[in-house]
Formats: C-alpha cells, structure tokens, sequence
C-alpha cells in the first residue's frame, strides 16, 4: 500500500494508542465525581492540559476540548457572533476555508449576520491590505485558515494578526488544522485556533480550540460540568492524554522530519513534470506536504479510483469538501474551472519513502496514458 493521502488523517503513532489504552485501563472514573477515582482522572487531564499549553505557549486555562477541529471551528464562529452579536453582525472569512467555516458562515448568514469573503493576491495570499479596508465599525470577526487544505496554500497568519491588532472590537480566528505538526506555529497574533488530534498522529475524534482568556463565547453544548464552561459533557480522558502525547510526539526531530518532506517534496515535483498533461496547482507559497494537481480530461474520482487498484491512495477534493463537482480552493487560487474541476490532492509525510514516491509516480503515469486511450 502506498497511501499519500496525510491532510485527510494520519495514521496514530503507536505510542498515542497505547497511552490511550493504558488510560482507558487505569483511569476509569469520571473525571466530574468527586470520589477518588474521579479526582485521578481529572488530575490525569490537568496534567495532559499543562503538557499541551506548554507546547502551544498559552494558558491551560485558554484550551476548550472539543470532539475535533470541525466543532472548534463551529464554536469559535457561533461562540463569537451569538456573544458579541450586540457588537456588531459582519464576518468575514477567506474564500480557502474549510467546509466547517463555509457551511457555519452560511448558516449565520441566515439568522441575520453577514459575511464578506477576502479577497486573494494572484498567489493565493490574503491581501492584507484590501482585507483591511472591508473591516467595518460592525465587522466583529476576522477567521482564516492558515493552510488551506487542498492546495496547500500557507496564509501570513502573523502579519495578519498584527495589522488586525488596531482593530480592538474585532476577533480573530485561524484554522490551523493542517498547520500544527507540519511547521512550527505561534498563537501570539490570534485570539482563537481550531486543531484537530487526527492531522498529527493522534486519534479521530479528538481536537480543541484555543481562545483567549477573557474572551467570551455562547456555548454550542449546555449542561453538565467538564473542563470548561465553554463546552459541556464527561471529559474524555484518554482521548485528552492522547492528544496530549501525539502533539509532543510531532514536535520532537521536527527539523529531520520537516527535511525529510521537503526532499520528498522536490523528489515528487520532479516526477511528476515528466508526466504529460498534467499542471500544478500548488506554487512556492504552498506547505511542502500538500501538491495539488490537475490532469485534464480526465474526472478525478476516475484516476483516484484507478490509483485504488494497485492500492495507492490520494484524493480529489478535501475529504469535508462542500457538494460541488469541482473544488472551491482550487479555482479560488487558479481562476480556471476546467483546472478545478480536475484536480487531484498529493499530501505526503515525513513517513513517505523515496521509493513509495517513484512507484506512485510511474503508476500515475501507467493510468494517465490507460484511461486517455480508453476514453479517446
């Protein structure tokens, strides 16, 4: 099997699962009750939650567990507009966003808020500038995503943040799914960040959201004590130590592993220019783990699933993509329908080896020149 497919999800590292059994074991209380039992496994978490904000440089106090980076998405937007909604009703977000920004913005829109889209330099960058010019005295949200998942395009998140530091009235959320584990993030500039356990070797079903100390939110879930205010339910304490684990885990050798996808990278890019018909999406501004293609002429479920049967995986669209039958991201970069209506996500690891990349690669080319014989 070679799978290539990394900004989906990623395989847990052995050491995560196994903290999550052993915990499962061992801490079986809720962490809520008051008895022994209970207080171990809060205490478990605490530590967990000590470990995680010492990572991420903030407060223990400022991280909300959520059930991943889909529901920290949906609390950071809902959270902010229902709590400061007498401040003010106007968002704004880039067109690069992940379907749990996409589809919660639309669903604000119709209780009354309105959202503007930013717009993008031919790079595929936020400009900066024009994005300063549509903050309104009512604008009290900025959010964007600091790698868009498809194309893999990597957003100034800093320089964003600072020049939205003038703007006291108004917050600012990033996405940071597909940042955390692949480059080394700083939290400084933004009020709210959206991760997820699954994009660093951890388990599916575990994520938070970081959001400033004296920020408020409405919660999406009610009743019943936890962490937070901010999120009702039982804490989930493997699922929390786990987390916990697989973040520790990505940053250790994390210049090696980065090299190494780096060369991966370049190894990729040189093969794949040897194909003919095929142009790239992804450019220089892109993360090095995520090359994004178009093959013309041919459906892309089609040469995914040629692709399936030598058991090489990839993918088309992201796998939370809207109902579209061409990829929003890649013709929000390109401008070009055909090209977004064709395109194909490569997304690869430190753990991809050289030879997995030239087997991909000759296949690749082996189902191009198949599929165009059979369809002319």
């Amino acid at each position: 099997m070679i799978y290539l497919d990394y900004s989906a999800t990623t395989p847990p590292e052995e050491e995560v699962l196994e903290s999550f059994l052993q915990t499962s074991r061992k801490y079986i209380g809720n962490p809520n009750s008051l008895h022994k039992l209970g207080l171990d496994a809060k205490k478990l978490i605490d530590a967990a939650t000590d470990s995680i904000a010492k990572i991420l440089n903030v407060q223990s106090k400022e991280i909300i567990y959520t059930s991943g980076a889909s529901e920290a998405n949906n609390m950071a937007l809902k959270g902010i507009a229902y709590a400061y909604k007498n401040r003010g009703r106007h968002l704004i977000v880039s067109p690069l966003e992940h379907a749990s920004i996409m589809e919660t913005v639309r669903f604000l829109e119709q209780d009354g808020f309105e959202v503007s889209i930013a717009p993008l330099t031919e790079e595929g960058l936020i400009d900066i500038d024009q994005l300063e010019q549509m903050i309104r005295e009512d604008t009290i949200l900025v959010s964007i995503a600091s790698v868009n998942s498809e194309t893999g395009v990597r957003q100034e998140i800093d320089q964003i943040g600072k020049r939205l530091k003038k703007y006291p009235k108004l917050f600012f959320h990033s996405d940071m799914t597909q940042s955390i584990g692949k480059e080394r993030v700083l939290l400084d500039h933004v009020d709210l960040a959206s991760l997820s356990a699954q994009k660093f070797y951890g388990l599916k079903g575990s994520g938070l959201l970081y959001k400033k100390e004296n920020i408020q939110l409405t919660p999406l879930i009610h009743g019943g004590k936890s962490t937070t205010k901010f999120r009702s339910g039982t804490p989930a304490t493997a699922l929390i130590v786990s987390l916990a684990k697989a973040l520790r885990l990505c940053y250790e050798d994390f210049d090696f592993k980065l090299e190494k996808v780096k060369k991966n990278q370049r190894l990729l890019l040189q093969e794949l220019n040897k194909i003919e018909g095929l142009s790239f999406n992804s450019n220089s501004y892109c993360l090095p783990h995520i090359v994004n293609i178009s093959v013309a002429s041919i459906k892309p479920e089609t040469l995914l699933h040629a692709l399936e049967e030598e058991e090489i995986y990839i993918s088309t669209k992201t796998a939370c993509s809207s109902g579209e039958d061409f990829s929003e991201a890649v013709y929000a970069l390109t401008k070009d329908k055909e090209k977004a209506k064709t395109s194909l996500r490569i997304s690869i690891s430190h753990r991809t080896s050289e030879e997995e990349i030239l087997e991909f690669c000759k296949v690749l080319k082996e189902k191009i020149q198949h599929l165009r014989e059979v369809l002319n």
